[in-house]
């Protein structure tokens, strides 16, 4: 019996294949005033996107692999903000943006898809405390069953 692990998920594949993109085409073409600036959150943007799908996929609870593709889904979105500042500002071609963004495009799709079917799998939901939500309404965050009753063990 074979175990599948991250390297078999596809949507982490492409997300770590546009870092490598963004990382090798995108960032050496910036110039050299931007080192501190677009660059570096153009990087961080780029790679927190599979590093965010791996991390979800590592936690056992489906809601936790959700919430950090709603991250992912984040980083995507400032990922192709900054490329289009990058466009914009002349940094980088219009052909060049247009390749990244139609693997953003892509990469857009199957991470909706993948939250998807994290949310009908729901991995996990058998387990303690899997039935637990959590709302952010309160200062500090209050944890409610699916009947709306406060949970929480650690009051403040």
């Amino acid at each position: 019996m074979s175990v599948k692990g991250l390297e078999s998920l596809d949507v982490w594949q492409i997300a770590k294949g546009l870092a490598v993109r963004v990382c090798h085409d995108i960032l050496p073409v910036l110039p050299p005033e931007e080192k501190w600036g677009l660059t570096t959150q153009l990087r961080k943007s780029a790679q927190s996107i599979p590093a965010n799908i791996a991390e979800g996929f590592g936690r056992y609870y489906f809601q936790e692999g959700v919430r950090f593709c709603y991250i992912a889904r984040g980083s995507l979105e400032e990922t192709y903000s900054h490329l289009c500042i990058a466009r914009d500002l002349g940094y980088i071609s219009e052909e060049r943006f247009t390749q990244v963004a139609e693997d953003i495009n892509k990469l857009r799709r199957m991470l909706n898809g993948y939250i998807s079917f994290l949310k009908r799998s729901k991995r996990g939901i058998d387990e303690p405390r899997a039935r637990l939500s959590i709302s952010e309404p309160g200062a500090y965050g209050t944890y409610n069953d699916r009947e709306g009753r406060n949970t929480a063990e650690d009051q403040f």
